[in-house]
């Protein structure tokens, strides 16, 4: 250490070293901040000027006078001088040099005046003590000190205890228990004690003792008795008072002992004080801290005994035994249990508010241990209640109470009271953590805590909306930020108390609605989300968590089965209070179990629905989540176990929840939000439920059942939808439909919602549908597009114009952004549409005040092109370019914009309403039982409604005049057919009619009304005639991939054309008024507009009748063919489009029974398999029976004429009636298209000989034509040359008009608009006779048969050779077989045709045969098949076998209308003699024949080298590939995708046939050689029938495969 003295001070000491010195002590003493180490520093410089006296450097003097200088330095300088010198005298004992100890006696001696001799004595060894003069002897000292310090610690000292110094005692008591209100303080009256116990010798322990009784005695003197103790302690050890106080826990601890509450209230005080430690004194109560674990585990092991009895099944002969065990159960419990010293304390603190203490007891204590023991629980519900005071009286109490203020405690170490939000989070929030569950014991302080909850909710709200708006304006202001994330905090310490506190005490009060109600004024400031995962912890987690919560949650269980068992649709009311109060307390528990029991037993849930009528806003909101639980249970299936339907416990969740949510205000925003989520995660089985709350609670319906009247009524407006659309009369929703429609608002939902329906549409086939069945995906997909429908009518009919438009998006971006699909994308914005028109069109008529009616229709024309013209260039970019060639962008809009509601006026509708209403007036009026207000005010409804009405009705019929003149301006810009009129038609419908028309009911009636209302228009290049030809030709495809619902919009569609077809064919007039002379029934199909009408080009009523039966026989085809495909959706499908279209079809007797026969063939066969095909089948069955007597012949469906040689009547063709066109018109428009002016010339020229029919066809003399065509009687040749020439002429008149440019439609009608040879029955009976003789010689007839016709198909081979050079040798050999083979099928044909008088439907024709003149020679039957060649679009290429049935029945029921009269001999003779005559004829003809082929021959092969390349391939395939024989297959391709699937049905049916027909040859030969003549000529009947089908197949065949060529 470096000395602190240089050696130059104490050598120049006088001169400035003592100076020096002084100076440095006086600065030591002066440094106070180091206090250790400028004690250490003036030690060492004493010290050190110490030892330099030793070593003799310094005088003796010269030290002590600095020393006295030094020594006022320092308060403790003498003490550290004493230190000095013992550290010196252990020195200089042990040196040898005498003089250094001289030395240091001297100094000593010297400052012996500066140290006092105490202090020496104490510090100084005996013997230099003795040196110095200060003792006498040393030994002595040494003796005496051993005597006192054995006396004061080893020697026992002897106290009075109590009975010994009674007196003593006495008089500490009475100086304890004097009145001390005076001035008597604690310091006098404990020197008395002092005195006392000096006096007395009173033992010091029991004195403390005596303080402390008189303490417990006299509790109010705190303020005295606490500072004496502590005052008296400084005499004690530290640990004497902890063990007193132990000593008197002890005393208490026997088993009939009792803790006194004075004893925990001083204890409290002394540790409040920290008087004694806690630690310390715990350890002296009982009982310990085991025992309390083990107590807590016996509580909940007791808790779920006692649940497993309430839950077990206890048959009643058990339960008395039960009950009396239960008694003496109890009875031993009501012995006390020993006292709880710890708790007591802990109640003791609570009290005096000393909450750390407390905390750490509780602490060591199982969670809630504490609290769940009363006093306690009410003991911390008063510190709380105190501690929270001055913040509630300021933020908390409601207005208008006044309350009752709680005094602070008196106590100033208690918690300090809460002022502001902030000081909750630092006291309050814990003490309630620790109550937990059992702040149930005050529901005063509760309600405080929820309403302080409020105030903070209230403050948090506006904090938000501050820094929000300040985060703006100063993006640096961090203090507000900070009261922000203070807030957050808060808010979070809120949401755990009421997870932790509130919730859990709510269940445990009981049956306290205004609490309930009071918690909801908090919870309601809350988001759903944080609600729903309080009640979340509340249902699945917070009742296991404590003893008595165990306990209630098995109370509140069995006595909701109690509830529930006797709940019924009489007893709702007292029921319904039970279940209020049950549901005050424990609302989660009581809805859990009864959405179970919903689950179960549907029929539960109207009672259910209306006994929920006594619940608090509280329990609404926990009902709200208990049902999104319940649905988003995972372990529950969604679909039955046969994966074809939905369960039917989701089934009745979603009926509970619309009916819930409609009758009580429930909070609909989470269950929304579900639905979206299930909807993004791709799940639609959701959808279930948001359709019955929107059908609940807006009232809207959406179902497939609706009958017409009710069709009508909801494209009327509002009023008559509420009153006529709906099946129950769903009143009062406004209110229910606000709330919907706001909760879909604040949260954002309603355009989500939207978007997410359509897409998921195709989601549910692609994604979600991939491993479910096929009926399931189909239910699936039409719940998914209802709910659509249904949710977009809601937002429709409930936002406003500027809501709706806020959020639906343009139409580009709804397709093009959210791929909506273009239906949905529309109907989602046609209201917007419409309102955004009728709100332009307001502005216009306030801006001008014209009111004629051409104003008004003038303003309303230019609001709508404002509004669309934006729209028409929208949907440019949702097709391609192409498209719109054919139909303009305004045309496609229009028709997507418009509803049903613009088109007409239900007027029948609306009178049906007023009608009712008027009846109910008449009810009320004849009511006597009625009192008179309710008479008064049931009469107003009624009057106030009907005026609505009338009103309504009014305004749309304005309304639909005003479009109706839109649609007139708008119209010829509609369809441009740039390529063609058939194209036109087919965007129309693939993009239009067909998207839209399964929409919806309403959009199926508006596509066939629309239909309707273009060709009322007389819209340019719209052809309605090919258009209901396009919809009524092999619907199959259409119908196959429908859905169930899909398909019964369809077949309302079907249903509403065929209405207006049937009403065209009903009456001559109405058709040549509505129809006659508009351009949809032009048989030209020019590229250019109409131009105003050449009679001669338009269909006549005859052919349009035909055309109708056409139309039926296709739909019987179509509907026959899915009824034989035993695929279930075929079937299902079939069987509802025909159950909607039943007004309308069938109405031909033949049809009818075929599919008849068919529909019964399905019941048998589904009866067992498929119970719901076998139901839909039954359904139909009945409903067919039924319109049988209103079914008609055919004869009286299309006009046909009588048979030439009896007046019977016109035999029913089953062939679907061809188009009755005049095939003339067909062939010049198919030749001027085909060919140059110069070909068009040669055509003029030869048109006269080849025409084959015209305009008069269906006035023309009857004939009779056997199968080749050549029989005829003479006179009929001649009428026939005739009206050859006279078509000749017209032909050339009508070339003139039609330009070169026709179009393929002509051809498309041209297949069914040209007829096959017409065959009647001529000579019928006798013909019958002639052949069953015949029969056996049938191969030598047909050998001759062959050579007589050979010629005249050689001679037609050439002619395709001449025409087409290139055809190899080996193609005419295959030419050739053919024709021969159906020369011979011919022969059969005429046969049958003698036989059976009529003709039935063949395979590989649509075309039913119309009545018209013919020319005989099979020449010019060869030139038609060559000119004439286009099918129709929907054009098919066979009937299946199973026609076949409705042959046999056709040709039975008309046999049976023509008995034969004459007797069989006679006809024998007279067939054999038409039969020569007819061979006869047949020759001379082709004599005839085969002259003019040569003549003509040289005319075509000019015309005929220009032949377009596809007409050669036709005519090869023509050649080639016809033939009887059915196992020939075609070998041109289908021209429509119809065609393959067919073909196959066809190559079937066509081996069953030949081999039935072979097996049936055999029977017939045996059958007519051995005798009843009956059997023979049925089994004739049949194989001839056979034979025919198979033979005009093949030529049908051909027919069809040429056309479909030429088509393409």
């Amino acid at each position: 250490m470096a000395a602190l003295l240089p050696a130059e001070w104490i050598k120049n000491w006088e001169k400035g070293g003592k100076n020096e010195f002084v100076q440095l002590c006086r600065a030591i003493s002066e440094n106070k901040s180091h206090d250790s180490m400028g004690f250490r520093d003036i030690q060492q410089a004493l010290y050190e000027l110490a030892y330099h006296v030793v070593r003799g450097n310094l005088k003796h003097d010269q030290a002590s006078n600095v020393l006295a200088d030094v020594i006022e330095f320092r308060e403790d300088m003498p003490s550290i001088l004493a230190d000095v010198f013992c550290i010196l005298d252990i020195e200089t004992s042990c040196l040898e040099e005498k003089s250094k100890r001289d030395h240091f006696t001297q100094l000593v001696l010297t400052c012996l005046y500066l140290v006092s001799d105490t202090v020496l004595k104490e510090r100084l060894d005996p013997e230099t003590l003795e040196s110095l003069g200060l003792i006498k002897q040393s030994q002595q000292f040494n003796q005496k000190s051993v005597k006192i310090k054995t006396k004061l610690f080893y020697k026992q000292q002897k106290f009075n205890l109590l009975r010994e110094e009674n007196e003593g005692y006495a008089k500490l008591i009475a100086e304890l228990g004097q009145d001390l209100s005076g001035n008597i303080t604690s310091e006098l009256i404990l020197e008395n004690i002092k005195s006392l116990i000096g006096c007395f010798n009173l033992d010091p322990n029991r004195v403390l003792d005596i303080i402390l009784e008189v303490y417990e005695c006299r509790p109010e003197f705190d303020d005295f008795f606490v500072p004496l103790i502590e005052s008296y302690m400084y005499m004690c050890e530290p640990q004497t008072l902890c063990h007193i106080l132990g000593f008197k826990f002890k005393f208490y601890q026997d088993p009939s002992g009792e803790t006194p509450s004075s004893l925990y209230r001083v204890a409290a005080v002394l540790l409040q004080h920290n008087l004694v430690d806690l630690e310390d004194l715990y350890v002296h109560l009982l009982p310990g801290d085991n025992a309390i674990v083990e107590e807590h585990k016996r509580e909940i092991v007791e808790a779920k005994q006692i649940v497993r009895k309430l839950t077990m099944v206890v048959l009643s002969s058990e339960k008395t035994d039960e009950k009396e065990k239960e008694k003496e159960k109890e009875e031993e419990k009501t012995e006390k249990p020993p006292d709880n010293q710890k708790l007591g304390l802990l109640e003791a603190l609570l009290k005096i508010g000393d909450w750390q203490h407390a905390q750490s007891i509780m602490d060591q204590m199982p969670p809630f241990y504490a609290t769940s023991h009363k006093p306690i629980a009410v003991a911390l519900c008063q510190l709380v209640h105190v501690t929270v005071e001055p913040l509630y009286r300021r933020v908390g109490v409601p207005k208008g109470a006044k309350g009752s203020p709680i005094s602070s405690l008196p106590n100033k170490r208690a918690p300090k009271q809460a002022d502001s939000f902030e000081d909750l989070r630092k006291e309050v929030f814990n003490m309630l953590c620790y109550l937990g569950p059992h702040l149930s014991h005050d529901p005063i302080l509760f309600a405080k805590v929820v309403r302080l909850g409020k105030a903070f909710m209230k403050e948090v709200g506006t904090v938000k909306k501050f820094v929000s708006d300040r985060v703006v304006k100063f993006q640096s202001d961090g203090s507000k930020q900070e009261d922000k994330e203070k807030m957050e905090i808060l808010f979070s310490c809120l949401l755990s108390i009421t997870d932790q506190v509130l919730l859990p005490s709510l269940s445990l009060m009981d049956c306290n609605a205004c609490m309930s109600e009071e918690l909801w004024g908090m919870f309601k400031t809350f988001p759903y989300q944080y609600r729903y995962r309080l009640y979340g912890q509340w249902k699945n987690e917070t009742y296991n968590s404590h003893p008595l919560l165990v306990k209630v949650k098995a109370q509140t269980i069995d006595r909701a089965k109690y509830i529930m068992k006797r709940l019924t649709k009489e007893n709702v009311k007292p029921s319904g209070r039970q279940i209020g109060k049950l549901s005050h307390s424990n609302p989660t528990i009581l809805f859990d179990y009864i959405l179970s029991q919903i689950q179960k037993y549907d029929n539960l849930i109207t009672p259910v629905v209306d006994s929920l009528k006594y619940l608090t806003s509280l329990n609404y909101d926990v009902l709200a989540y208990c049902i999104i639980e319940a649905l988003a249970n995972p372990e529950k299936e969604r679909m039955k176990h046969d994966d074809t339907t939905i369960s039917s416990w989701l089934q009745s969740l979603a009926s509970f929840c619309g009916a819930v949510f409609r009758k009580y205000p429930i909070e609909l925003a989470g269950l929304l939000q579900y639905v979206a989520n299930q909807l993004k995660a791709g799940k639609s089985f959701d959808l279930l439920i948001l359709k019955e709350v929107v059908q609940k609670m807006a009232g809207i319906e959406i179902t497939e059942e609706m009958t017409m009247e009710q069709l009508e009524a909801m494209t009327g407006g509002e009023q008559l939808k509420a009153e006529g659309g709906y099946f129950g009369q769903i009143r009062n929703t406004k209110k229910s439909s606000q709330r919907l429609k706001d909760a879909l608002l604040d949260h954002d939902l309603a355009l989500p919602l939207c978007l997410l329906m359509a897409q998921q549409r195709n989601g549910v086939i692609f994604q979600e549908g991939g491993e479910k069945h096929l009926k399931l995906v189909g239910k699936l997909y039409d719940q998914c597009h209802d709910t659509l429908v249904q949710f977009g009518g809601f937002l429709a009919s409930n936002l406003s114009t500027e809501d709706y438009i806020k959020r639906v998006p343009s139409i580009d971006v709804l397709c093009n952004e959210f791929h909506t699909p273009h239906d949905a994308a529309f109907f989602l914005s046609r209201p917007m549409y419409a309102h955004h028109i009728s709100s332009k069109y307001d502005e216009l008529k306030k801006a001008e005040k014209g009111n004629k009616q051409q104003h008004k229709v003038h303003k309303y024309i230019t609001s709508c092109e404002l509004v669309m013209a934006p729209v028409h260039d929208a949907v440019i970019s949702l097709h391609l370019p192409k498209v719109w060639d054919d139909i303009s962008p305004q045309f496609y809009a229009t028709f997507w914009s418009l509803t049903m509601y613009d088109l007409a006026v239900p007027h029948s509708s609306y009178d049906r309403e007023v009608n009712k209403l008027k009846v109910q007036m008449k009810a009320i009026d004849d009511n006597q039982e009625m009192p008179p207000n309710k008479k008064k005010k049931e009469k107003e409804r009624c009057t106030a409604l009907q005026d609505k009405l009338l009103e309504e009705e009014k305004k749309q019929l304005e309304h639909v005049q005003r479009v109706l003149q839109r649609l007139k301006l708008e119209k010829d810009n509609w369809l441009l057919a740039k390529s063609t009129k058939n194209e036109t038609i087919t965007k129309f419908l693939q993009l239009c009619i067909f998207p839209r028309c399964i929409f919806s009911a309403i959009d199926a009636v508006y596509c066939a009304h629309f239909v309707e209302l273009v060709h009322q228009q007389k819209t340019p290049n719209f052809s309605t005639l090919l258009c209901y030809d396009r919809v009524f030709s092999d619907i199959i495809y259409t119908v196959a991939s429908c859905t169930e619902n899909e398909a019964s919009r369809y077949g309302r569609f079907l249903c509403c054309m065929l209405e207006t077809v049937t009403r065209w064919h009903s009456d001559r007039v109405i058709y040549e008024k509505e129809c006659g002379n508009y351009p949809g029934f032009l048989t030209i199909l020019r590229a250019t507009g109409f131009d105003g009408g050449n009679k001669a080009d338009q269909l006549d009523y005859e052919n349009f009748r035909h055309v109708v039966h056409k139309w039926h026989y296709k739909l019987t085809k179509a509907s026959v063919h899915c009824l034989e495909t035993g695929e279930y959706t075929h079937i299902r499908n079939i069987l509802i489009v025909l159950t909607k279209i039943l007004p309308w079809y069938p109405k031909v007797l033949n049809l009818g029974q075929a599919l008849e026969r068919r529909v019964h063939k399905i019941c048998q066969e589904e009866k067992e398999k498929r119970p719901d095909l076998y139901a839909l089948a039954m359904g139909y069955s009945g409903q067919l029976k039924s319109r049988k007597p209103f079914m008609i012949p055919e004869n009286e469906f299309h006009h046909k004429d009588p048979p030439a040689r009896n007046a019977v009547a016109a035999t029913v063709q089953n062939g679907p009636g061809g188009a009755g066109m005049p095939t003339s018109l067909t062939i010049n428009t198919v030749r001027l298209e085909e060919g140059t002016a110069e070909e068009t010339e040669k055509l003029k020229e030869k048109s006269q000989g080849v025409v084959k029919v015209i305009n008069k066809t269906v006035n023309a003399t009857p004939k009779v034509t056997t199968s080749n065509g050549n029989s005829a009687s003479n006179s009929k040749i001649v009428k026939e040359k005739e009206d050859k020439e006279k078509s000749g002429k017209e032909k050339d008149k009508e070339k003139k008009d039609k330009t070169p440019a026709a179009t393929p439609e002509m051809k498309a009608l041209g297949k069914d608009g040209k007829d096959k040879p017409k065959e009647e029955r001529a000579n019928k009976d006798d013909k019958a006779r002639e052949i069953k003789e015949k029969t056996p010689k049938s191969d030598k007839e047909k050998e001759k048969v062959k050579k007589e016709e050979k010629a005249s198909k050689e001679e037609k081979s050439k002619t395709v050779v001449t025409i087409i050079e290139s055809k190899s040798a080996s193609e005419k050999e295959r030419e050739k077989e053919p024709s021969r083979e159906r020369d011979v099928a011919k022969e059969m044909k005429s046969k049958e045709n003698a036989k059976g008088g009529e003709k039935v439907p063949v395979a590989g024709s649509l075309k039913s045969p119309v009545p018209r003149s013919e020319t005989s020679e099979s020449e010019r039957e060869q030139k038609r098949r060559k000119v004439d060649t286009h099918s129709s679009p929907s054009h098919s290429s066979t009937v299946k076998d199973n026609l076949n049935e409705l042959k046999d029945s056709s040709a039975k029921h008309y046999i049976n209308h023509t008995t034969p009269t004459l007797s069989k001999s006679k006809e024998r003779e007279v067939d054999k003699k038409d039969l020569d005559k007819s061979r006869e004829r047949s020759r001379e003809r082709e004599k005839k024949d085969d002259k003019d082929r040569k003549d003509r021959k040289r005319d075509h092969s000019n015309s005929d080298r220009e032949v377009p390349q596809d007409s050669t391939k036709r005519r090869k395939e023509e050649n080639g590939t016809t033939g009887s024989s059915k196992h020939s297959k075609s070998e041109s391709p289908s021209d429509s995708p119809r065609l393959n699937e067919k073909e196959k049905e066809k190559n079937k049916s066509k081996s069953s046939g030949k081999e039935k027909g072979d097996s049936i040859k055999a029977e017939k030969m045996e059958k007519s050689s051995s005798g009843s003549k009956k059997e023979s000529r049925h089994d004739k009947e049949k194989t001839e029938k056979k034979e025919k089908r198979d033979s005009t197949g093949g030529k049908e065949e051909k027919k069809h495969h040429k056309s479909s060529d030429k088509h393409r």
